[in-house]
């Protein structure tokens, strides 16, 4: 079946709960939304059957393997969270500029991180692009959890912050495998736990990780590891209809 047949048969479920809330002292908003589909095991089996490959360089990158995810998809998705996202970030109106969509498994175990990999980071420092994160494994798993640093007090990272806390951070030391508290460097300020077919948002430039709960259960396999969909999606204002 295609997904976009997929879709149109598969809904937004009608039991979706969606909640929102904030994150640490700079108060950054998130969206909180489970049960997002009435049947996420359309959206399984294409994951299943895609042609994933390595997402990480020598530099960094994404720990793991990537792949394309539908455009029904994600447009599917967008189009359903677009009320819910201007609700909790108090956004006006808005159209859609800019959006990529990868499933997405963490494989590499954490003697083979790059420093980068080893810290919490941010994906944007636009702040008017969104991550919407949508877990499709067992909870156990791990979900995402966002952190301050220390010694900047930095929860989020704009254009006129980067500079001072890349010159900071260049000072600083890295975890010895996936983040988790964030100690010495980092302050974790949330962690929203992992469930399948939860989906949360918020802004691209918030610092955040990834929490790899059990490294020694990292598999390539997306019917055994860590899956998820990695929706970025960059919202431009526009002006009040006429």
């Amino acid at each position: 079946m295609r997904y976009a047949d997929a879709m149109s048969q598969s809904p937004p479920a009608s039991r979706m709960r969606s909640a929102s809330s904030t994150i640490g002292t700079e108060q950054a908003p998130l969206l909180l939304v489970d049960n997002m589909l009435s049947n996420p095991e359309d959206l399984l089996r294409i994951a299943h059957d895609a042609p994933f490959t390595p997402a990480f360089t020598p530099a960094g990158g994404y720990p793991g393997l990537r792949a394309a995810a539908p455009r029904a998809y994600t447009d599917a998705m967008i189009r359903t969270l677009i009320g819910p996202v201007r609700e909790a970030f108090g956004l006006g109106p808005v159209a859609v500029t800019k959006a990529e969509c990868a499933f997405s498994i963490v494989t590499l175990p954490p003697d083979r991180l790059t420093p980068p990999q080893r810290a919490p980071h941010v994906d944007s420092t636009d702040g008017h692009q969104f991550a919407i994160l949508h877990y499709l494994s067992r909870a156990d798993h791990g979900g995402t959890a966002f952190y301050r640093h220390r010694a900047t007090g930095f929860e989020t990272i704009t254009d006129d912050r980067k500079d001072a806390f890349l010159a900071i951070r260049a000072q600083e030391g890295w975890a010895a495998g996936y983040v988790a508290d964030g100690e010495p460097w980092f302050e974790q300020t949330a962690e929203i736990d992992a469930a399948f077919n939860r989906v949360i948002v918020y802004r691209s430039n918030v610092l955040h990780s990834g929490r790899i709960l059990a490294p020694q259960r990292l598999s390539p396999d997306p019917r055994l590891g860590r899956l998820t969909a990695n929706i970025f999606v960059t919202f431009s204002p526009v002006g009040d209809p006429a």
